[in-house]
């Protein structure tokens, strides 16, 4: 009940910082304002690096479906410890969500839109416009990277004192490669909290937000055993 509190919580800060950046002072569907991406870009990285710190020693911080189904496949948590850790994070990235939209829906003239509440998507009108293929490509190699640093950097011979700044900063460098094209999911929870309250097009295109990740942590999971895991003696 801990690590899923802890997963609870850590989703939901990771939506409510993340996304409240992206939508209150950093980026809007149409273009760059306020804090721009790379203020936004800092903001999910600082998100996952200050989880990492506070919950890290409970649940390990994960906060990310994709990530509790690599460790899954490379045999680092259990079936029911993961099932737990992803209904909690689903929970926690919703509740996220609805914080921010109570938020901003004291904004002024406020309206949900497409793509409201920093919704990840693609396609004309959102950002770049980019299509499908470049959208799945973006999300699950860059999950890929973004798991194998996850699992050297918290291997026995990683360090693990700066393990979280390791993970958020990659998370940093992500966002800034990735949100022109998609806004920057590689977080199958993180995607849905957002896709719940807009609807429309957010939620029609939440599919790649959940498959590519969860493709991307799997393929990595795969390579790191295969390639990289440090051999007991």
């Amino acid at each position: 009940m801990k690590k899923s509190l802890a997963e609870l919580i850590g989703t939901f800060s990771l939506v409510l910082f993340g996304c409240g950046a992206a939508t209150i002072s950093g980026i809007s569907t149409t273009g760059p304002s306020g804090i721009g991406l790379l203020g936004i870009s800092f903001a999910f990285g600082l998100a996952v690096v200050v989880m990492a710190y506070a919950i890290g020693p409970v649940s390990g911080c994960h906060i990310n479906p994709a990530i509790t189904i690599a460790m899954l496949v490379a045999g680092k948590i259990s079936v029911s410890d993961a099932i737990a850790y992803i209904i909690a994070q689903f929970i926690g990235a919703t509740l996220g969500a609805g914080v921010l939209y109570l938020i901003q829906s004291g904004a002024p003239g406020f309206s949900m839109g497409q793509w409201a509440l920093g919704s990840n998507g693609w396609g004309p009108g959102y950002l770049g416009a980019y299509n499908t293929s470049s959208a799945f490509i973006t999300e699950a190699v860059l999950t890929f990277l973004f798991l194998l640093v996850i699992f050297k950097t918290t291997s026995r011979l990683g360090n693990s004192n700066m393990a979280g700044l390791a993970i958020g900063l990659t998370l940093v460098l992500i966002h800034l490669v990735a949100i022109p094209v998609t806004g920057t999911s590689v977080n199958p929870a993180r995607s849905f909290g957002p896709a719940i309250f807009a609807g429309g097009l957010a939620l029609k295109q939440l599919w790649l937000f959940i498959v590519a990740p969860i493709v991307g942590g799997i393929v990595a999971a795969l390579f790191y055993k295969g390639v990289f895991e440090e051999k007991k003696k």
